[in-house]
């Protein structure tokens, strides 16, 4: 397959995805607005939900936990995917004035932002819990209380590197992340070839892609939206196409723009050629 990632010299257009159907793999606020933006470029978005979130094994600690937050018992709350922020809105949390919120990268926030959450840090260099931990501390030099909301199978970094900086982190299981079957026809689509591109935001959806769509042809496009979920998408066996610069969903449709620009390009190179 061609290496896309390599051309992006190609002019922009008006509607440079007209013509493309672009799977959206999330629902909901974000799924919303992604089909929002993908539709602004002249694409036609499928908007199948490929994960959602189960309740927590330990639902009592959870909403102990989530109580202490909305009575200000806190003053940091750190999300580390949209699904935690599916938990927190689906229960109608009120995060106090008081709580600041820092989300991991620009897709969390977004997702915070979409149902009304205020954000104060995403980290600027880093888009792990690495980079969280590193400029939370460097915001926060002295011993602050910190809720770390995850999901079961979530790694508990981000934790373990705050209680090393010196503060009191309570971390809290919000939610176990389960597959969606998405609808048959949608199934065939991929096979077919009629949906152009696949976006994958989280080794989750990686992992929903490569089981539930068995058939996918060359020619369609798989977008990561940054290198680590390139990575767990690769450990899955999925074929990933082109990355995302940026761990952001503008970034993320900005590389299948430039796939879609650069065949276009192509194609009027082959047309003039005859």
């Amino acid at each position: 397959m061609k290496d896309w990632t390599k051309s992006n010299t190609v002019p922009t257009a008006t509607k440079p995805l007209g013509g493309w159907r672009v799977l959206v793999p999330r629902g909901g606020p974000w799924g919303d607005s992604v089909a929002g933006t993908v539709r602004g470029k002249g694409g036609s978005p499928v908007v199948a939900p490929m994960i959602n979130f189960a309740s927590t094994d330990d639902p009592e600690t959870l909403g102990t936990a989530l109580a202490a937050l909305e009575a200000g018992e806190f003053d940091w709350l750190t999300v580390t995917s949209a699904t935690t922020v599916d938990v927190l809105s689906s229960q109608r949390i009120r995060i106090p004035e008081t709580t600041r919120v820092a989300a991991v990268g620009e897709t969390t926030a977004a997702a915070l932002t979409a149902v009304g959450y205020s954000v104060d840090l995403v980290p600027a260099k880093d888009n792990s819990a690495k980079g969280m931990v590193q400029e939370l501390t460097a915001l926060e030099p002295h011993p602050k209380r910190i809720l770390t909301l995850r999901s079961a199978i979530a790694k508990p970094l981000l934790t373990e590197g705050l209680i090393a900086a010196g503060h009191d982190v309570q971390s809290v299981v919000a939610y176990r992340t389960v597959g969606v079957p998405v609808a048959e026809k949608i199934v065939a689509d991929v096979a077919s070839g009629r949906v152009r591109a696949i976006l994958v935001t989280s080794g989750s959806v990686a992992e929903q892609v490569r089981s539930q769509f068995p058939e996918i042809p060359e020619s369609t496009v798989i977008a990561a939206i940054g290198p680590r979920t390139a990575r767990d998408a690769r450990g899955y066996g999925l074929r990933v196409d082109v990355v995302a610069e940026q761990q952001t969903v503008d970034s993320l449709i900005e590389a299948i723009v430039s796939v879609a620009l650069s065949q276009k390009h192509d194609e009027d190179a082959g047309d003039g050629n005859r």
